[in-house]
């Protein structure tokens, strides 16, 4: 069996996709709760800073190799999208979209990704690929159905484009060549920060710094574990899968959301919601179990031992 595959298939890939699922899952939450005491642009700022500065510090201790020429254009392409753009418009509209609906829009990533990545050129739209999608997405609207929250249109669709820009910024990552996750995730917290930063001032958000355990430990959580970890985590797990087999994430986050609602805020759980989350597993099984071909010459690329 050759070695990418052996790599493709260990449990430590496995471990980063539950992983990811666990803290991102978490992540909308924190938002939510965060964004009762921080302006939501202001907060994502403050959230990319930190996690920069983490990232950089552990870049210089372990002397991890920064992105330079394509390398670096990838990286900031891929800050600019993925923290930038998605991180501003999710946090927007978590203001009024609940945290668990939110979880629910972003489980169409897979979708989103099978379409942008063939666009890329990337990987192919194969019909077991859109199949296992739409199995999944079909478990995401039956959890919906037993919720009766009602939101405003246009927050709604900001966190959907969210997911699209999303999308976008790891297929600008994918695209480019091969890189540590550290010194990748590093320059991509710096520009979304300046990108955020700057929405944040074109709003006219006010720029106090949080006070109090209410304010501070939802940005501290959400740069350490979900900036740093997950998105850490996620770029090594990407270097290993397709995208669009790593995206099945998305449909694990709306479970894990469904979780946190019962146990922190009491919230009852819905038979559709159980019924939904079946089918949810079910596609995420299909999906994962398609294991989609990149596209010719651009699958899986090599990696220095230095870089991995």
């Amino acid at each position: 069996m050759p070695s990418s595959r052996v790599e493709s298939e260990s449990p430590a890939t496995y471990t980063a996709f539950a992983g990811c699922a666990l803290i991102w899952g978490s992540t909308f939450l924190f938002i939510s709760i965060g964004n009762d005491t921080v302006p939501p642009l202001w907060a994502a700022a403050l959230r990319l800073a930190v996690a920069a500065a983490i990232l950089w510090l552990v870049g210089l201790l372990t002397r991890q190799p920064l992105p330079r020429g394509a390398a670096l254009r990838a990286a900031i392409g891929y800050g600019v999208f993925q923290f930038g753009g998605n991180l501003s418009l999710l946090y927007w509209g978590e203001t009024v979209v609940p945290s668990g609906l939110a979880a629910v829009i972003f489980a169409t990533v897979p979708l989103s990704t099978a379409l942008i990545g063939r666009a890329f050129g990337l990987e192919r739209l194969s019909r077991g690929k859109v199949g296992a999608a739409l199995i999944a997405m079909a478990g995401v609207a039956i959890m919906f159905s037993g919720e009766r929250a009602s939101t405003r249109w246009l927050p709604t669709l900001a966190i959907l484009i969210a997911t699209w820009l999303a999308c976008v910024g790891v297929f600008i990552l994918k695209r480019g060549p091969r890189q540590a996750a550290i010194g990748a995730n590093a320059v991509g917290s710096v520009v979304g920060f300046v990108v955020c930063l700057l929405l944040s001032w074109l709003l006219g958000e006010p720029h106090a710094l949080p006070s109090g355990a209410a304010a501070i430990v939802p940005i501290l959580y959400l740069a350490v574990a979900g900036s740093v970890g997950a998105f850490v985590i996620y770029t090594w797990l990407i270097n290993r899968w397709p995208v669009s087999r790593a995206s099945y994430i998305a449909v694990v986050i709306p479970i894990v959301a469904v979780a946190l609602g019962v146990l922190v805020r009491g919230e009852r759980l819905h038979a559709a919601s159980v019924i939904g989350s079946v089918v949810v597993l079910l596609g995420v099984i299909a999906g994962l179990r398609a294991a989609p071909a990149a596209a010719p010459g651009r699958g899986v690329r090599s990696q220095p031992k230095s870089q991995q």
